[in-house]
Parts: C-alpha cells; structure tokens; sequence
C-alpha cells in the first residue's frame, strides 16, 4: 500500500469527501467530523513540532487504522454501484460511519497527549 505525502493524502481525502457530499452520498456531519480533525490534528503535530515536541504527536495505530477505513469507505462511495452481489453503497456507509467514530476517539487521544503541552503554552488551568 502506498503512503502518500500527509499534506496531499489529507488534501485527497478532503477532495473526495466534497464531491461524495455533492454527489448526496456522504453525510454532512461525517464529513465536517473527518475534516475537522484532519485539519485540528495536523495543525497541532505541526504546533508540536514547532516548539520541539514532534516526539509526542507519533502517529498511532488507531489513527492508522481510521485512515485505512476511511479510505476504503471513501472508495466504496465513489464506485456505489453493486459489484457481483455485494451491495457497496451499504458497505460504503457502514464503514464511513466507523470512520467517523475512529475519528473522534483518535481526535481526543491526540488532544489527550497534547493536553499538558498545551496546557504549559497557553497557561489553562
């Protein structure tokens, strides 16, 4: 499987999802959700990286797993016609709803391992 650049693989993922929302076959919300975090959590590992942190924005499998999801989901709704008899539309939607999930529990163990060094840099209490 190849990885792409992360700017362009988000930029991707960004793409299809405008064009499954235009086509009627994603949801709103799931794609503001996936979106949201591609965009929140990039900017905070770049943040992280920044003030000399990279090390606690590691890429884990959770996420891994998300982006795998995603993508085949994202593929799946693309095609959305029937392949033999598996019915893609339904599979498709399935697997971007779970996409949606791994992405808020990926989004808040990101945030979560941020947190102190947020915390320390903007001085919340």
């Amino acid at each position: 499987m190849l990885f792409f650049d992360p700017v362009a693989d988000k930029l991707m993922v960004i793409a299809a999802l405008l064009v499954l929302l235009e086509l009627d076959r994603v949801n709103a919300i799931i794609s503001l959700i996936i979106i949201g975090r591609e965009i929140s959590i990039s900017s905070l590992r770049e943040w992280m990286a920044t003030i000399g942190r990279p090390g606690g924005m590691t890429v884990m499998f959770i996420g891994k797993l998300k982006t795998a999801i995603q993508m085949i989901a994202i593929l799946l709704l693309l095609y959305y016609d029937d392949l033999w008899f598996i019915n893609v539309k339904w599979i498709g939607n399935i697997l971007i709803n779970i996409a949606a999930l791994l992405t808020v529990i990926s989004m808040a163990y990101y945030i979560r391992v941020a947190w102190p060094t947020l915390r320390k840099s903007v001085k919340i209490r």
